[in-house]
């Protein structure tokens, strides 16, 4: 090997704040949030206890079927988010890489503008993870958005689980109380 190359190592930020030059955006590519199980079986728990009893209360109008279900599969498998990688060079002229997680708009970023992230750091295999750029070239404020746990469950269940839960502690203080 020709050891007069000038190979620079793409180096994975260590500081919080990071001010640069946005140098290429790569390819996104999905990656998949993980739900932890106790979660899911408190949720989907409370909500069948409200399910059941929407159920009972649907047979006595006999108004028909419920809407489509998601199975349990479908639950426990996390939603999607995008994944784009994002190089730049920060004041010290050493070429770093983050990864932007979720969406921005296409004409946000582009390569040559002057920009200040702020990161968080995740897993030790990979790098950190943007929470803000201030795109200073232009001077916009960006938070990219990606799916949540919460998001994933939707409105519905969640409201059903509450309500569930809620009926549950009723349910229990009366017993406890007589």
């Amino acid at each position: 090997m020709d050891s007069d190359l000038d190979y620079r190592r793409i180096a994975r930020p260590t500081q919080r704040i990071v001010t640069g030059r946005v140098v290429r955006l790569l390819d996104g590519y999905p990656r998949e949030l993980k739900i932890g199980q106790p979660v899911l079986v408190a949720v989907v728990t409370a909500a069948s206890v409200m399910g059941l009893l929407l159920l009972a209360f649907r047979s006595l109008l006999s108004s028909g079927g419920g809407g489509a279900r998601r199975t349990w599969k479908e639950l426990r498998k996390g939603p999607e988010y995008l994944v784009t990688p994002l190089r730049l060079r920060d004041s010290t002229d050493r070429l770093c890489e983050v990864e932007l997680h979720g969406h921005l708009p296409q004409s946000a970023l582009h390569p040559a503008d002057w920009v200040q992230i702020t990161l968080k750091p995740q897993d030790p295999d990979l790098p950190p993870r943007v929470e803000q750029i201030v795109n200073l070239t232009t001077g916009q404020l960006l938070r990219p958005r990606h799916a949540t746990v919460w998001t994933h469950l939707g409105p519905p269940l969640l409201l059903q689980a509450m309500l569930g839960a809620l009926l549950i502690l009723v349910v229990g203080a009366v017993v406890l109380l007589t």
